[in-house]
């Protein structure tokens, strides 16, 4: 087994969770190969009994029937008990529960979507488990995970069924920066590792595949252009395992966002699917659940209260460097014909690595707060700002925005460049200020993010109010 990296928060609030005196029921989600099953496994160290559980991958032959039969197996595994064939899941949990009556003892299903989702009882039966074994042992934690978020969403924490049993729900999302850089030794370049990042993201079991002996063109070369590696084969698994039906029509979606951040109707138009079309809305949902979009809301600023503008953005950078390059050239790759030779000869590389690192500035947001010395219960609103131009007002589109109940407004500029940034980017920034319809009173505070450097007469004008180099978040 790998070593275990981060998660050090997460940890925490589920050890906390173990400390009241009683049963605890705890859903995880997140998106796959987001290390759900192995936080699990690191938090079992704290229990005197672990058994652990996991549903069939979803597949056209896989039915209700094996997922049955295949979860009786793992009774007989997991208690070390002769194999006894089980016809109804009520017989097979309570069977599991009359095992588990006493002790500290952590019982965890894992994918539990694949597990029910084809038998209408099982959640039911799940709920009965519950109330009617389980939570009488007041030194067992239950834990339910899955990487099919909507269905988690839908199921479980929105059903009436389990209202008042859930305990406490955690959501993983990408590692921080500062728990990535633990995957490579001292010594690597700052720049090298976020060339990585920009395919990768903060997703573990990607990291984990690097190999840190040798560049950053090469692990990319053999994750994402080699026949058969794990970056090639990795998004049709997704986009079967976790919204749990076949449809092209999420990709559709995701491939209107490559090329940046767009509205609802304006991914609407393009899909030819009407304003009102409400199949959109529930796959943008699920595509957000899942972790592959991000739904970044403008306010107010008058009042910090949400306003109906609103995009959605790919903020997951494996997926847009997937569809980007290597779906484009799957027959090559599989052909062992498609010769990578570096990043920036793939085609608009520059504008591609711009959005992945705003994507990875955006997803340690905390990191950028401590960098400005701003607490969280000063923030008002923040995220990235859009401005429709009208006939009275100029549109405008900030990176991100952090609205203080100071009457600050840092206007944040991420910028991705191969070599040092060079003074036009104040002119850049203070268009965009001017142009920011804002209320009297409010400050502006311009905010430079950054990773190759900056020019001297950036330094020398003294116009950015910090400037920030993301280099310093792989240490902190």
């Amino acid at each position: 087994m790998s070593k275990f990296i981060g998660r050090d928060k997460e940890l925490k609030q589920l050890t906390e969770i173990t400390q009241k005196k009683a049963a605890s029921f705890i859903v995880v989600r997140g998106r796959r190969r987001i290390g759900k099953s192995r936080l699990i496994e690191e938090f079992s160290k704290h229990f005197d009994n672990f058994y652990a559980f996991v549903g069939l991958a979803p597949d056209k032959a896989v039915t209700g029937k094996h997922q049955l039969e295949e979860f009786s197996r793992q009774i007989a595994q997991q208690f070390k008990t002769p194999h006894a064939r089980y016809d109804d899941w009520s017989d097979a949990l309570w069977a599991v529960a009359e095992r588990v009556q006493k002790g500290k003892t952590l019982l965890f299903f894992d994918e539990i979507s694949w597990m029910g989702s084809q038998d209408p009882t099982f959640l039911g039966k799940i709920k009965n488990l519950w109330d009617q074994h389980l939570k009488k042992n007041d030194q067992l934690v239950f834990i339910v995970c899955g990487s099919a978020s909507a269905w988690i969403e839908k199921n479980i924490l929105s059903s009436k069924g389990f209202v008042g049993r859930i305990s406490f729900t955690l959501t993983l999302e990408e590692l921080p920066l500062s728990d990535c850089n633990l995957f490579w030794p001292k010594n690597i370049s700052s720049y090298e590792k976020l060339k990585v990042l920009a395919v990768t993201g903060g997703i573990p079991k990607y990291l984990e595949e690097i190999n840190p002996k040798v560049s950053a063109e090469e692990n990319i070369k053999r994750l994402c252009f080699t026949n058969g590696a794990i970056l090639v084969e990795e998004f049709s698994q997704i986009f079967s395992d976790l919204f749990l039906r076949d449809s092209p029509f999420y990709k559709k979606i995701v491939e209107t966002l490559i090329s940046g951040p767009k509205e609802r109707e304006e991914i609407g138009r393009i899909l030819r699917i009407g304003s009102a079309g409400g199949r959109l809305s529930e796959y943008l949902q699920e595509l957000e659940l899942a972790g592959f979009i991000t739904r970044d809301h403008t306010w107010k600023i008058a009042s910090g209260a949400d306003s109906k503008l609103r995009k959605y953005r790919l903020s997951d950078n494996y997926i847009r460097f997937y569809l980007k390059y290597i779906d484009k050239n799957l027959s090559k790759i599989n052909r062992n014909s498609f010769h990578f030779k570096s990043l920036t000869s793939l085609a608009e590389w520059d504008t591609i690595m711009g959005f992945q690192f705003e994507n990875l500035v955006l997803n340690n947001r905390p990191l950028i707060h401590k960098a400005l010395n701003i607490q969280a219960d000063e923030i008002i609103s923040e995220n990235p700002f859009y401005q429709h131009k009208t006939a009275r007002t100029p549109g405008c589109q900030i990176d991100y925005l952090i609205q203080t109940k100071f009457g600050s407004l840092y206007v944040c500029e991420i910028k991705f460049s191969k070599s040092a940034i060079n003074g036009s980017v104040i002119q850049e920034v203070q268009k965009k200020i001017d142009n920011l319809k804002r209320p009297k009173g409010y400050s502006c505070r311009p905010v430079l993010i950054h990773v190759n450097g900056v020019t001297n007469h950036v330094i020398e004008e003294e116009y950015f109010a910090s400037i920030i180099d993301v280099s310093r978040f792989f240490s902190s």
